[in-house]
């Protein structure tokens, strides 16, 4: 929750464009200091809804109110009035069955394994690009005269 109002936003928007707009008056334009003024204001107008949220979080949360009609500030926890979502009571399912199946080895993938281990490992065999045929020197000085030329002549 923000503490405070716009108001608070439009003053420290006020506060940014005169400290932005008076330390970049002294180097440029009166235009170029507007309209860095504005943007000044603009992030200072951003920055204080920060700092309102910050001051609301930081706020403590108000009392139980004496004319409520309670008199114990817990005895309103089954899901209406102020205090809704104040307890949790939660408990994580047993797992452990699950999980020492999961550790158990399987019939199945134990044969599968050895099946595999019995059909032996075959490397791939890529084919080789080599090239046997010999180049002419002045075809070759050809191509490169031809690359520097595309280059710019780098």
């Amino acid at each position: 929750m923000m503490k405070g109002t716009i108001r608070i936003n439009l003053i420290f928007a006020l506060i940014g464009f005169v400290v932005t707009f008076l330390f970049a008056f002294r180097n440029n334009l009166p235009v170029t200091s507007l309209i860095r003024g504005g943007i000044g204001a603009f992030v200072w107008f951003l920055l204080a809804f920060l700092f309102r949220i910050v001051l609301g979080a930081l706020e403590p949360l108000p009392k139980e109110n004496a004319a409520s009609g309670s008199s114990a500030p817990n005895s309103r926890l089954d899901g209406e009035g102020d205090l809704r979502g104040a307890k949790l009571d939660m408990v994580t399912p047993d797992e452990s069955d699950e999980l020492n199946d999961l550790l158990k080895p399987d019939a199945d993938k134990t044969r599968m394994t050895e099946e595999r281990m019995a059909e032996g490992f075959t490397p791939l065999n890529p084919p080789k690009l080599v090239s046997n045929k010999e180049r002419d020197p002045e075809e070759l000085a050809k191509a490169v005269r031809h690359l520097t030329e595309d280059e710019g002549g780098r």
